[in-house]
């Protein structure tokens, strides 16, 4: 923890005095971050809540997940980026297939195919994410669209898609930037998440390097989501 603060005031952040350390009444985690996971709305469509308390939303896409080990509950301001960012792709370009890097829970695959993209390859190299990913899309009746798979990021070997979805960190993203360019078909777009507002201009620069317009932006409790743009044609 201090480690982190400390990269954090190298950004130029305001850090909170050094932690300390208390003891607690022992009692049930596994459960009791349920008492916190209330359901929330997205954007201008979605409603994302866990399966012990589905609101009836008739003007919402509801998009129901259990996280268990993995993140993504669309609480945190990363993760709802994302998602306002696909719902806008989503209505105004339709893209046929996509590939979600880092998956986690799944929660921005299963969005992505309840927004109607018929396909979507959602991959994670963490095998409890697979496993969550699975069980949500199946929660969600969207088996059928979307496939997970135990797979590196860094590594990964398929199809070029129209939509290329990454929810990971900064430095992450610095990494995968030629890999997305890889996986993105032309004319793609690309999302990506879990990247602090101080952090958004380096990492427009990074994707940048490798052809990569900016397209869209959104940030949302101290953290930026970004779309980027694939070229159409590739003169590399």
């Amino acid at each position: 923890m201090r480690v982190y603060l400390a990269s954090l005031g190298a950004l130029g952040l305001a850090t909170a005095e050094a932690p300390t350390i208390v003891a607690l009444a022992d009692r049930d985690w596994a459960e009791a971050w349920r008492e916190h996971f209330r359901p929330v709305r997205v954007g201008r469509r979605l409603v994302v809540a866990p399966p012990w308390d589905i609101p009836a939303a008739p003007d919402r896409v509801v998009v129901v997940i259990e996280p268990g080990r993995a993140f993504g509950t669309g609480h945190h301001g990363s993760t709802a980026g994302c998602l306002a960012l696909l719902e806008r792709v989503c209505e105004r370009e339709a893209p046929a297939a996509a590939i979600d890097l880092g998956t986690g829970s799944g929660i921005l695959a299963i969005a992505a195919a309840r927004l109607g993209i018929p396909a979507i390859l959602a991959v994670d190299d963490d095998p409890d994410a697979v496993a969550v990913a699975t069980a949500n899309a199946r929660v969600n009746g969207v088996s059928a669209q979307v496939v997970c798979r135990r797979a590196d990021a860094a590594a990964l070997d398929a199809p070029a898609a129209p939509l290329v979805l990454a929810n990971l960190l900064a430095a992450a993203h610095a990494k995968l930037a030629a890999r997305y360019r890889r996986l993105l078909a032309p004319g793609g777009v690309l999302l990506l998440g879990g990247i602090l507002d101080a952090e958004a201009a380096t990492v427009r620069d990074e994707l940048g390097k490798k052809g990569l317009a900016p397209a869209d932006e959104v940030s949302i409790d101290g953290w930026t989501s970004q779309g980027f743009r694939a070229p159409v044609h590739d003169l590399a």
